[in-house]
């Protein structure tokens, strides 16, 4: 559970000041810890899911998609609903490796091709630099960019939407535009999410590394689609 100081009205105003800077650099400090161990289950899921050919009713994407999504909302709610505790690290953790497994037809995918390997390396640098740019702004910026959230949030639901469209319409040139586009939307969501922790405004870490978690997710599994549309190789 995230630390959250108590007001004191008797304390000097510097001394509450720095005691609710600790509290804030603690749940950053939790949420990036937390977040890199999130890593070793989604690598883990991925693995298997590559080696036994986990997939949601290939033949039906459809289908495929309404139940990822009512995974990812069960794992939300009950996230949620235990992130004071114990509980809500391990079903976070759970919930990683199911994203894992979900992460692996596009990894199983981009594994045939030729430079399949260098070229997760490479989604997998670009992801983490567009982490450390976010979070190195994030930290030191003295502009908000918090109130950017409910135009991401509107702009993620439109990809969404997108993406079941593109299902029916099977189009390379919509499927291209998405993935850019998602990789722009949650590298900014990376920024607002991390700043939230920093200007106290998320005060659980379990919470902000689930919001984080879901931003590098996204950023790392479109920049891979990309690479795999753009620079694969085939023998």
């Amino acid at each position: 559970m995230a630390y959250e100081p108590q007001s004191n009205s008797s304390m000097p105003f510097g001394r509450a000041g720095e005691l609710s800077t600790v509290a804030r650099n603690r749940v950053l400090r939790n949420t990036y810890v937390l977040l890199a161990l999130s890593m070793i289950p989604t690598v883990l899921g991925a693995w298997i899911g590559v080696a036994t050919g986990f997939t949601f009713f290939a033949g039906s994407p459809l289908i495929g998609m309404v139940v990822f999504l009512a995974g990812a909302f069960g794992f939300f709610f009950a996230i949620e609903k235990f992130k004071n505790s114990g509980i809500g690290v391990a079903l976070l953790l759970a919930f990683t490796f199911f994203m894992g497994l979900m992460l692996s037809r596009l990894v199983g995918s981009v594994l045939g091709l030729s430079n399949g390997a260098q070229l997760i390396m490479t989604a997998f640098g670009g992801t983490a630099a567009i982490f450390g740019v976010m979070a190195t702004v994030a930290t030191v910026s003295k502009r908000d960019f918090t109130g950017m959230g409910r135009f991401l949030f509107i702009g993620a639901l439109v990809l969404i939407l997108a993406a079941v469209a593109n299902i029916f319409l099977q189009l390379p040139a919509l499927t291209l535009t998405i993935s850019a586009l998602a990789v722009m939307i949650f590298s900014a969501f990376i920024l607002v999410d991390l700043q939230r922790v920093v200007q106290g405004g998320e005060t659980n870490y379990v919470t902000a590394t689930l919001s984080v978690y879901l931003s590098v997710y996204n950023v790392f599994s479109n920049l891979l689609a990309m690479l795999g549309i753009f620079g694969g190789e085939r023998d």
